[in-house]
């Protein structure tokens, strides 16, 4: 899996400068997309538009644009323009009976993965690219497996621990994030204006 990522970032090296990629698995059948981007928005219905050129897009647009997937019961939002930051209990609210899986970074760091259900955070790490700087707090087994990933790899494969943060999320959540749309003419988009964007 980790190859697959590797990969991903060859072909498009400014993902490795910013990114976020959060997946949300529902609990139920309840929960539908409109309620996450909803709440994602936070508690107004976000924008839905067609952009031509979707690796283009977030440049053009001076709001968080986000990309959306749905596969096998899950749900994907992949941003990659602004690395904007979405608050923690933005993050949880979005994970209201659900479960939901989230990595970011942008050009000034920020590397982190997290893990949230029912509403609340339950584990994350923070600078996880290097070593002797990596943080967490939460449940320890819930990273544990993207633990395992690090410790397979170099202390200075950076490209790796990234790669390794999105196969981590694959792993947990099953929802692979392809790079091939991104060269498609167009793509819809979902742009947030709400007050949770920050």
């Amino acid at each position: 899996m980790i190859d697959h990522y590797r990969a991903l970032f060859q072909r498009y090296g400014w993902l490795e400068d910013r990114l976020r990629w959060i997946v949300v698995r529902p609990l139920d059948e309840e929960l539908t997309v409109d309620d996450l981007l909803w709440r994602l928005n936070g508690g107004r219905d976000p924008e839905h538009r067609v952009v031509r050129h979707p690796r283009e897009a977030p440049s053009l647009e001076d709001r968080p644009l986000f990309f959306l997937f749905e596969d096998a019961g899950a749900w994907g939002l992949f941003e990659f323009g602004h690395g904007f930051v979405l608050p923690d209990d933005a993050l949880a609210e979005l994970s209201e009976g659900a479960r939901l899986w989230m990595t970011s970074w942008h050009f000034n760091g920020g590397w982190t993965l997290l893990y949230a259900a029912d509403g609340r955070i339950r584990a994350w790490t923070r600078d996880f690219v290097f070593t002797e700087f990596r943080s967490e707090d939460g449940d320890p087994s819930v990273l544990a497996g993207f633990r395992g990933m690090l410790d397979g790899l170099g202390p200075e494969d950076f490209q790796g621990r990234r790669a390794a943060a999105l196969a981590f999320i694959e792993e947990s959540a099953g929802l692979r994030l392809e790079g091939d749309w991104l060269d498609a003419d167009e793509a819809t988009a979902i742009i947030l204006d709400g007050p949770s964007v920050a």
